[in-house]
């Protein structure tokens, strides 16, 4: 693919600030939480919010 359309542009940021957001949420969670459990959760969820991004992102160079 050597264009992206404008639309298609604002999309990709607008679903890479989502997921920032939501990694940046669940490891403030993950910190937050008692249950080894729980935090092994939000810590996955972390994870997996920033390999989301970091795919998305991959577009944009």
């Amino acid at each position: 693919m050597n264009e992206i359309s404008e639309l298609d542009l604002q999309n990709i940021r607008h679903l890479v600030g989502g997921f920032s957001t939501t990694h940046c949420k669940m490891q403030a969670y993950a910190e937050q939480a008692s249950d080894p459990n729980v935090k092994q959760f939000f810590q996955k969820s972390a994870q997996s919010a920033m390999e989301s991004k970091q795919q998305l992102m991959k577009f944009l160079q």
